[in-house]
Order: structure tokens, then C-alpha cells, then sequence
């Protein structure tokens, strides 16, 4: 007996129930769509962190001098917006109407800062136009035509048409991604157009964009799973290029080339980058002994800072800072190298004079800090305490600063504020429960009432506490 008569034999209401089988089992593949709304890296950034993601005073400093005037010209505060960087595959993506994301390998690949300025305007478009509040609309998109495909499937297969019904049904999940990439290129285009205008506004150059786009056309023909991650979530074609191409073209700063200033900033950070990401032998490769620029110089110096030795990498770097002296992000360097090598005491010279070049640089302030506890020296702690309390004041949520600070107290024998740091730290990081016990520990060590116990009250209670816990803190012998 073929299939087809298979079929044909079976009552209406098996057919009826084969047909919700299907519906259901391909309702379950519907969350295929879900990526179309949101790369995994957006989806991961949502719940607080980003796979790989790295702090650099220097290049996130770099970042901002290209993409403050985008977002100003947005209507978005510069001083507000959150420029996050991780180490992975070319990408970059808007995680908030605040915050944006890019990937070290985009950095890279790009070959000018006007490139990066392009790419960082099209996200702001994104930001700006509310893309990633409405992300659920993409999804919708999607969920029309698959949920009217699937009806019509249960409808064909009710009415004594069983071959129809299960093409239909099979074919939901087809239209649905179809449905969902169209609305996503919708606003994958007006992300473009927005990102053109706030480009003419502030008087930068849209051809870097356009340059960006061409450059990787090519993955055009590509199909979905060995695009780059940037063109899975930023679908690219020849007629978007051309489009954005002739608007671009009509500005009349199109022409206007990189600042000296924007170029030198952009060599060194994809020298610091380039030297940190990749194997020491690349480095040298890429920057030979023969270049004496400074990014050549940067990238060697790191490049033998990762190969362990330490004396070539301080040569190079004490070399530069002669020639740079008031360069913080030099000394930051010595500073690092000294201190992975065990030097700590030599460390704190560095990162002291870093500190006082850029005093309003939070993590340099913890790297101060940081050299100061290695040295195991207990009267010297509240100096640690004091350099962190800075750091934490511009960026209270850094978890870091948060356990150096637990360490600094530890030092002192102060377990309450210790408890309370730790407590910190993980609540930093979203481990609620570890959050909770270190708060809980900290409120039997602090003086009730007191802002610390109320803080660690705070945790607590903003840390999905369990009956056990609730009950713990009414009890006045917790405290």
C-alpha cells in the first residue's frame, strides 16, 4: 500500500487528530522565530551579560570620541549611553535605548574609523527608534502568517484533504520566518535612514556605512548559518546597499574624510586590541620590529607582555612612556605587567602615576587598589577602600570593584562590610542566590538600623528571598 492510500483509509477523526498533532509539534518549531527578534547576544545582554565582554579605559574613551556626536545628534545623552565591548565573531547590536554592543572582530575588520561611525549610527537608529522595546513585534510578525498557514492545514486536512493539509502545515513555519525577516528589514531600513540623518546632523561622512556594507556583500549569497553574526541579525542585499547608497551620496559631508586625530585613535585601539586578541606570534607578524610607529610599538609591548617576558614588554613600554609621558593608558600597562609578573610594589608606582594622569577612570582607580591589597599589608587598606569608593562611585554596579573592596575590608577584619561587598558583588553579576546569603550573613554582623544593615536588609529582599529568609529577617535574633 503507498502513502497516499495509507492516508486515504484513515476515519475523519484520526484525521482530525493527525492534523493536531502536527499543529502542535510545529507551534513547538515556532520558537525557530524567536532569533529573528533577538541575536543570542542581545537575549544574553538582557539578563546583564554579554559572553566575552571585555573593559578598556582606553578603547571604550576612543569609542566615544567617534560615536558621541551620532548619539547628541539622536537626541540621546552621550554621557548616558553604555558602549559595550566583547571578544567574538563580527558583530554588534542595540541592547537598550542606553546601551550598545560591538564586537572586537567588527573593530578589526573594519578599515577606518568612519566605517566604525557608520555601523555605531545604524544601532543608535535602533536605539533611538525604540527597535529592542518593541522586539516582540518582529516575533508577531512572524506568528500571522504561520498561525493562519497551520489553520488553514487543520482546515484542508478536516475537510477530506489530508495531502493539502500537511503540505500547508508543513509550510507554516516557512511563511512565518518570511513574515518575521520582512518586518525585521523594515526596520533594518529605517534604522539606515535614521542612521544617515544623525550622521548629516552631526557633520560626519555616511560613506563609511555604505563602504562597510559593500565590503561585506558578498555574504549576500551566504546562507543564514555561515553569515556572520552581524549579517544573521542585520540581513544584507544589493538593493539595501544601492538604496542606502543614493541617500548617502546626496549629504553634502559624503566626501568628508577621517580627522588625523580620529585616525591616529583608531590605529592604536585596533593595535591594542589586535596584540591582546591574538597569539604573540600574529602580533609580530602583522607589527614588525621595522615599524617604529606607536601602534606597532603598543602591539609588540603586548604581544611580549603575553609572551611572559616581562623585561621586553617594560622596555617597550617605559621606551614609549619617553616618548609619551603623560600617556595614563601607558603606565595603566607597566602597571599590569608588573603586577601578573608578581611585582606588585613596582605595580603601584605605575598604576599610581595612571591614577593621577586620569584620576575620574574607575577602573584604573581599582587597578590602584588592586596593587595595594597584593601587598598583604592590613594598615593599608582603608588607602585601597578609598580608591575603590571612588571607582564605585561612577560605576556602582562594577563587580570587580565590589570584591576588591570585599578583600580591602576582609583585611581589616571588618566581616560585616566584607559580607556585605561579596553581597555586593554577586548581586552585580545577577547570582541572587549567593547575593542572598552573603546579606544575610552580613546583617548578623552589622549594627542594626545602620545604612549597611539596611542595605544587606535591601538585598535580601530584592533577591527572590524564600520564606525562610523572610522569616529570618523579622526575627530580631538574626540581627
Amino acid at each position: 500500500m503507498t502513502t497516499k492510500e495509507r492516508v486515504l483509509t484513515l476515519s475523519r477523526p484520526d484525521l482530525i487528530q493527525r492534523a493536531k498533532r502536527t499543529v502542535l509539534a510545529l507551534a513547538a518549531a515556532s520558537t525557530a522565530l524567536a532569533p529573528i527578534a533577538a541575536s543570542a547576544q542581545q537575549t544574553a545582554s538582557a539578563a546583564g551579560a554579554i559572553p566575552g565582554q571585555i573593559r578598556d579605559t582606553e578603547i571604550e574613551e576612543i569609542l566615544h570620541h567617534e560615536c558621541d556626536p551620532v548619539f547628541a545628534a539622536a537626541g540621546l545623552d552621550p554621557k548616558h549611553m553604555q558602549l559595550d565591548i566583547y571578544q567574538g565573531e563580527m558583530n554588534a547590536f542595540t541592547v537598550s535605548a542606553q546601551e550598545e554592543a560591538i564586537a572586537t572582530d567588527l573593530i578589526l575588520r573594519t578599515e577606518n574609523p568612519n566605517e566604525i561611525i557608520g555601523v555605531m549610527a545604524h544601532e543608535t537608529g535602533h536605539a533611538a527608534g525604540g527597535h529592542i522595546e518593541r522586539s516582540g513585534e518582529v516575533e508577531r510578525a512572524g506568528m500571522v502568517p504561520f498561525l493562519l498557514t497551520l489553520g488553514l492545514g487543520v482546515l484542508a486536512a478536516a475537510a477530506g484533504a489530508p495531502d493539502a493539509g500537511a503540505a500547508l502545515a508543513s509550510s507554516a513555519g516557512y511563511f512565518g520566518t518570511l513574515g518575521a525577516l520582512g518586518y525585521n528589514r523594515q526596520q533594518e531600513a529605517r534604522a539606515d535612514q535614521a542612521a544617515i540623518t544623525y550622521l548629516n546632523n552631526a557633520h560626519i561622512s555616511p560613506k563609511g556605512l555604505v563602504d562597510f556594507f559593500d565590503n561585506f556583500r558578498y555574504e549576500e549569497v551566504f546562507e543564514q548559518a555561515r553569515r556572520f553574526p552581524y549579517f544573521q541579525s542585520h540581513p544584507i542585499t544589493s538593493e539595501r546597499i544601492e538604496l542606502l547608497r543614493r541617500r548617502a551620496e546626496e549629504q553634502p559631508d559624503y566626501n568628508k574624510p577621517d580627522s588625523p586625530a580620529a585616525i591616529a585613535e583608531y590605529n592604536i585601539m585596533k593595535a591594542k586590541l589586535f596584540g591582546f586578541i591574538n597569539p604573540p606570534q600574529q602580533t609580530f607578524m602583522t607589527y614588525k620590529e621595522t615599524d617604529t610607529s606607536f601602534p606597532a610599538r603598543y602591539a609588540r609591548a603586548i604581544a611580549y607582555y603575553k609572551e611572559t617576558e616581562t623585561d621586553k614588554a617594560v622596555s617597550l613600554i617605559d621606551g614609549l612612556i619617553k616618548d609619551y609621558p603623560t600617556n595614563p593608558y601607558l603606565w595603566e600597562l607597566k602597571g599590569q605587567v608588573l603586577f601578573e609578573s608578581g611585582r606588585a610594589k613596582e605595580a603601584e608606582v605605575a598604576h599610581r602615576r595612571s591614577v593621577e594622569l586620569k584620576p575620574d577612570a574607575p577602573l584604573l582607580q581599582i587597578n590602584l587598589a588592586q596593587a595595594i591589597l597584593a601587598q598583604e599589608d592590613g594598615k593599608r587598606a582603608d588607602e585601597a577602600i578609598t580608591h575603590l569608593q571612588k571607582a564605585l562611585a561612577r560605576e556602582p554596579d562594577n563587580a570587580i570593584a565590589w570584591q576588591q573592596m570585599a578583600e580591602a575590608y576582609d583585611a581589616k577584619g571588618d566581616g560585616g562590610d566584607a559580607r556585605l561587598a561579596s553581597a555586593e558583588a554577586r548581586y552585580a553579576i545577577g547570582d541572587m542566590a549567593q547575593a542572598r546569603i552573603f546579606a544575610l550573613r552580613a546583617r548578623q554582623l552589622l549594627k542594626q538600623n545602620t545604612p549597611e544593615w539596611r542595605r544587606a536588609t535591601d538585598i535580601v529582599l530584592t533577591s527572590n528571598p524564600t520564606r525562610d529568609d523572610l522569616r529570618a529577617l523579622a526575627d530580631p535574633r538574626s540581627s
